[in-house]
């Protein structure tokens, strides 16, 4: 796992850092209704298997971890639409600083982490 975070490129880093994002708002603004993470679903199935068939080539393998991405950022995105709909969001920040600081340190902590993991397996 060291290595693995050692490693990471920088849009690897990046879509952790949505990763982390994502969480930090979800946890402080989750909504336990079944028709939400239901829809947000079925829009990942949809749209899920769209990115996976235009991004599909009669000479190209996938690794998993791909096609999972292709999956997840779809639902991702639509179950923090519906979360975050109506409660004041500028684009994906919330009203409130303190969410703001939660969100940010959660991106901030991902890379004080990778960067430790870089200088613990030193350069290639």
């Amino acid at each position: 796992m060291i290595r693995y975070l050692a490693e990471l490129t920088l849009s690897r880093a990046v879509l952790w850092c949505y990763l982390a994002w994502y969480i930090a708002i979800i946890s402080l603004h989750f909504q336990p209704s079944p028709a939400l993470w239901i829809s947000s679903l079925g829009m990942s199935a949809i749209i899920g298997t769209a990115l996976v068939l235009s991004t599909s080539s009669t000479n190209t393998k996938r690794e998993g971890w791909a096609v999972f991405r292709l999956y997840l950022m779809p639902f991702c995105v639509s179950s923090y639409s519906a979360l975050t709909v109506g409660q004041g969001f500028h684009l994906i920040f919330p009203p409130r600083l303190s969410d703001n600081v939660i969100a940010f340190g959660a991106c901030a902590t991902f890379l004080i982490i990778h960067y430790s993991c870089r200088l613990i397996v030193g350069p290639k």
